[in-house]
């Protein structure tokens, strides 16, 4: 097959590595012509140390040149781009050519989920799946053994994501819950921001383990809010994320959550990890829909706090751990969004 890999950060770099080595026909695509140059040149990204992109890769940042003939295109920009690279591709796309969404997040002005964003711009008879799950691709491009989920509403679309991506070190599992899906791959970027925040703050593992546990219940009750399956988050694009990101030295997230913990401002430890932060648009997009399908969301929203409106992370965790007592098996939480 033709696979064309939208976006050559580290994460689409990794995958076209892996789409070449399932046999396919591999075309990796920049946004910006000087940075194809320098991958086409030096044959190395430099986000990924030590590895190798193959020379029968083709890089380009001819967008058209990149689409034509297709039969699959992996959306694999960061989650601010996901719809002006969808834009981008109106036109330039088969009707029967796959959009696979490789992206990790939620739109920051719409609160969107991007399978629905693809829907959009591709229309809806486009076949189209999502790919979440514990996946750094620093251990991808190293064929280190990882597993996910391919979810799409057509589960013959979901199967035929499967077959394309699985491999010997790639194991790939099938789902129909797109929001499920979707919805952890966004939310546990803002649970490894609070995580890295209280590891900058000198707190310990019964902390971080205590904001794993209780925002997963967050992630799960929005999930089922607006119809996924809360069966989804205990699985690989829930728990599974949700565990590597918040204790991975590969976590952009959890690294900016460290620095801010030690006293940076928000914007200086962004540039510090010198990457986008996902979980700084996610909490902006938790904030907004945990207002509007009026879930409460404690950890989420004093995440959003200190990162958007200055609130000193030490009076946040004094103010989530004073909330009055409650049974753990009362999914009802609060809301939190007026504290």
């Amino acid at each position: 097959m033709k696979v064309t890999v939208f976006g050559s950060g580290a994460w689409g770099t990794a995958i076209a590595l892996l789409m070449r080595d399932n046999g396919h026909s591999v075309t990796l695509w920049s946004k910006f012509e000087d940075e194809a140059d320098n991958l086409r040149r030096t044959g190395k990204n430099p986000l990924l140390e030590g590895i190798k992109i193959h020379k029968d890769i083709i890089i380009t940042a001819d967008t058209g040149a990149a689409a034509n003939g297709a039969d699959a295109a992996v959306i694999a920009v960061p989650s601010f781009a996901v719809r002006e690279t969808a834009k981008e591709l109106q036109g330039k796309l088969t009707g029967d050519c796959v959009a696979i969404c490789m992206s990790k997040g939620i739109e920051k002005d719409t609160s969107g989920l991007f399978t629905d964003i693809l829907r959009d711009e591709f229309g809806e008879k486009a076949p189209i799946a999502s790919v979440s799950g514990p996946t750094h691709a620093e251990e991808v491009a190293l064929r280190i053994p990882t597993a996910c989920v391919a979810a799409s509403k057509d589960d013959a679309v979901a199967k035929q994501v499967q077959d394309m991506l699985m491999n010997e070190y790639f194991r790939v599992y099938t789902s129909t819950d797109v929001v499920g899906v979707e919805l952890g791959a966004a939310l546990k970027n803002v649970i490894a921001l609070s995580a890295g925040i209280c590891d900058g703050l000198g707190y310990g593992d019964n902390t971080i383990a205590m904001l794993m546990t209780r925002g997963l219940a967050e992630m799960a009750e929005l999930c089922v809010r607006m119809g996924g399956q809360k069966k989804t988050l205990a699985g690989l694009a829930g728990l599974g994320d949700l565990i590597v990101t918040c204790m991975s030295r590969h976590s952009r997230n959890r690294r900016a959550g460290v620095l801010i913990g030690k006293g940076m401002t928000v914007e200086e430890a962004m540039r510090e990890v010198g990457a986008v932060v996902e979980g700084y648009y996610a909490a902006k997009a938790a904030r907004e829909l945990s207002t509007s399908m009026d879930v409460g969301m404690p950890i989420c929203t004093e995440t959003y706090k200190v990162l958007y409106e200055g609130k000193n992370p030490l009076e946040s965790t004094r103010d989530l751990m004073n909330r009055g007592g409650r049974s753990e098996e009362d999914t009802g939480e609060e809301t939190w969004v007026n504290r």
